[in-house]
């Protein structure tokens, strides 16, 4: 089987990028399961409820995120109603909505998805390592097909994740920067790995957001408030093949398009 994710979408022109090539992209890739992080989709901070069901109504399966998906409020009686929409599980307990979930493609195979968020540099969460030890054996109870979004700062906190979990899940891909690596592999024990999946968004930016807002900011280390970049949209993600009886990778493929025109 095959899964496809899609890095972190940015405003509008992420929104764009994924009307203008997700088709395409499930349609020839043979697509089971499409999974998207959807953290930054509303304006480039958050998400809304009606940007949320553009997202499923394009193509999106489930909706993973990470750090902004409290941004803006209108979203969290969403998190507890919508089991296809997901935050970060190692948030302390009694917080609106779930951190992963077991999804069943239009060919009948349970998917099990897991979002997860790291703590270097961010914010002083649960341990990463321990909470997926904890819901990747509830997962693996009903599948072992298991992709995990990594969202996280630290290159080396991903990577150790990634080799913590291997063989014990499909897929560890890596979110939040924005800014796509060349690292994809498949570990020894089975498991696919990219550390970042890239942003989906404007090209023409400094991860999503207008340049010269963000050139300000580093200049003159005085808050400067950020918009989304509009130009050259483009989509970055990767597709994972899974080994549907075992569990393990057996491809991994980056996706990066530029959206023409």
């Amino acid at each position: 089987m095959n899964i496809l994710f899609i890095g972190d979408v940015v405003g509008r022109p992420g929104r764009f990028a994924l009307q203008s090539r997700l088709g395409r992209l499930i349609d020839n890739g043979n697509i089971d399961l499409v999974v998207v992080n959807c953290e930054n989709a509303a304006a480039g901070f958050g998400l809304t409820l009606d940007v949320a069901r553009e997202l499923y109504d394009l193509g999106a399966d489930v909706l993973t995120s990470g750090n902004h998906i409290w941004d803006k409020k209108e979203i969290f009686d969403y998190l507890d109603e919508q089991p296809r929409l997901l935050r970060p599980a190692n948030y302390p307990p009694g917080l609106p909505g779930r951190g992963q979930g077991v999804f069943t493609t239009n060919g009948g195979i349970k998917v099990g998805v897991l979002n997860l968020e790291g703590r270097v540099f961010m914010n002083n969460l649960e341990c990463p390592f321990r909470t997926a030890d904890a819901r990747v054996a509830e997962l693996r109870q009903q599948t072992p097909i298991i992709l995990v979004d990594f969202h996280a700062e630290a290159t080396s906190e991903k990577v150790a994740l990634g080799h913590y979990l291997d063989g014990r899940v499909s897929a560890v891909i890596g979110t939040h920067t924005h800014v796509q690596t060349a690292d994809e592999r498949i570990l020894p024990g089975g498991t696919a790995y990219l550390t970042d999946a890239g942003m989906t968004g404007s090209r023409d930016a400094v991860i999503g957001i207008r340049k010269e807002l963000a050139i300000e900011r580093f200049l003159t280390q005085l808050p400067v408030r950020f918009e989304v970049a509009k130009k050259d949209p483009f989509i970055c993600g990767v597709r994972i093949t899974v080994d549907e009886a075992t569990g393990r990778a057996t491809n991994v493929v980056r996706v990066h398009e530029v959206i023409e025109g």
